[in-house]
């Protein structure tokens, strides 16, 4: 119950468990053990976390501590970061400019101290309201969408108004019934609306005038093919493709755009087919991944390190070497190649700028994946688009929320209608619209105990959600 996983029932498959309750039920089983002397080591726990929860989680951590055990723990959030008893903070940003200790002490070292990067957000001195958000009066001026449902699940029968136009987060306790409202009665329902099709059997009406497209941006990885690369899914190896083509150098060699594929060109290495990987076969147990020997993971021949393409400022790089650099060191050399720098700045701009042209889409995070997906849809009109996030500040630093915030209303600034399933405070605290689930978990839950803005929800005696808003 401390951990947030009262509404799980016994019956309850374990492979159904989401990361953050099964670490947590790992933790529950060994605060039930009363160990002593055991180091415990626990990646993100507060992911999928109410700050509610949070607070239960905390108890059960200082309890393991206090039986003579130490935790280290590797989180983002800062509630629960204000619980430890001494913090390392990396950086000072992601990827190769990363991987340094720019600060580590108590937590009011970090705060006070000037090279440390969470220490705002832990002093409370970060500016916590990033963007403009819409009054109480304006909130349903560009029309709303009305979601009118039975009982499904643990989820009540709900009358449900999201705002046209605005950014709206659904929030509540673990297991409130957030999910099954927006991803299994909101987006089918939709979904139904656009094609003519019949509604869900749980659906008595939905009212979504306008409304052609609904857009889910979740966690999923992007394919499950290592042939998929951050370059290729956001359309930027192609054009890198054509541009090599043109060069002095490839014409004097006979290359064309279809030979600098990885996939079926002349140049992708021999020993792997273009894969950067091969697989050894270990007998009696499963295969071993690892970078391909010939090519060291570029995908490319040696071949292909001979044909450079020069940029305005005189330097000149391989498309092995440039598909090896992050988005934020591409940006320089192409800044003068328009068809591929404007694709580069709007990955920098969803805060992907640490990653590196070839990197692998299924090995991305759930939250990298998120914002890559949206890569395509920056800079359209989307007024008739509703956008769906699940969680997509899981992992991220406050920072990287800033960041995502600044994503969100650039598709505001579009049209977009925004609908988000979210804990983080600072996400709620910017919303436009907040839907708050509960009260409780399970059977306890599945009720709408308040919506408004986030100045309603804080002042709300009924909101769990408000208690924490500041």
């Amino acid at each position: 119950m401390d951990l947030g996983l009262g509404y799980l029932t016994l019956d309850r498959s374990a492979s159904t468990l989401s990361t953050g309750e099964r670490q947590r039920m790992q933790l529950a089983r060994a605060v039930r053990n009363r160990t002593t002397g055991v180091l415990y080591v626990l990646d993100e726990p507060s992911i999928g976390l109410h700050p509610s929860n949070i607070v239960g989680l905390t108890g059960v951590l200082q309890d393991l501590v206090a039986d003579g055990n130490s935790v280290i723990l590797v989180d983002h959030d800062t509630q629960i970061l204000k619980e430890s008893d001494w913090l390392i903070e990396m950086g000072p940003e992601a990827g190769a400019k990363g991987g340094h200790i720019i600060a580590q002490g108590n937590i009011s070292t970090i705060a006070a101290d000037p090279a440390s990067q969470i220490g705002p957000f832990l002093s409370g001195t970060a500016k916590a309201r990033l963007r403009p958000c819409i009054e109480k009066e304006m909130l349903f001026t560009n029309g709303r969408i009305h979601l009118s449902t039975d009982r499904i699940h643990t989820v009540k029968p709900l009358e449900v108004d999201i705002p046209k136009g605005r950014l709206t987060v659904v929030t509540g306790v673990s297991g409130s019934g957030k999910t099954t409202m927006v991803l299994e009665s909101l987006i089918p329902a939709l979904q139904a609306k656009i094609s003519g099709s019949a509604l869900p059997a749980h659906i008595r009406a939905v009212d979504a005038d306008g409304i052609a497209h609904v857009k889910l941006m979740d966690a999923t990885p992007i394919g499950i093919n290592v042939r998929s690369t951050v370059a290729t899914y956001a359309g930027i190896h192609d054009e890198l493709r054509k541009l090599y083509a043109k060069s002095p150098d490839a014409k004097a060699l006979g290359y064309k755009a279809s030979d600098f594929s990885y996939n079926t060109g002349t140049l992708r290495c021999p020993g792997c087919d273009g894969t950067g990987v091969v697989s050894l076969d270990v007998q009696f147990l499963p295969d071993v991944n690892i970078p391909c020997p010939d090519c060291r993971g570029s995908r490319y021949s040696k071949a292909a390190y001979t044909v450079k393409l020069t940029n305005k400022s005189g330097a000149h790089i391989s498309l092995p070497e440039l598909m090896d650099m992050d988005v934020n060191t591409a940006i320089d050399f192409c800044r003068d190649i328009k068809s591929v720098s404007q694709k580069l700045e709007i990955l920098k701009q969803l805060g992907l700028g640490y990653l590196t042209l070839g990197e692998e889409t299924p090995g991305l995070s759930g939250g990298e994946a998120q914002r890559l997906k949206l890569a395509s849809e920056i800079g359209k009109t989307q007024e008739d688009s509703v956008f769906v996030f699940d969680e997509p500040s899981i992992g991220l630093h406050p920072l990287d929320v800033q960041v995502l915030l600044g994503v969100f209303q650039a598709l505001l600034h579009h049209g977009a209608t925004i609908v988000v399933i979210e804990h983080d405070l600072d996400v709620i605290k910017n919303a436009d619209y907040v839907i708050d689930m509960g009260p409780g978990g399970g059977e306890a839950g599945g009720q709408i105990i308040a919506s408004g803005t986030p100045q309603e929800i804080k002042e709300n005696p009924n909101s769990i959600t408000g208690n924490y808003i500041s």
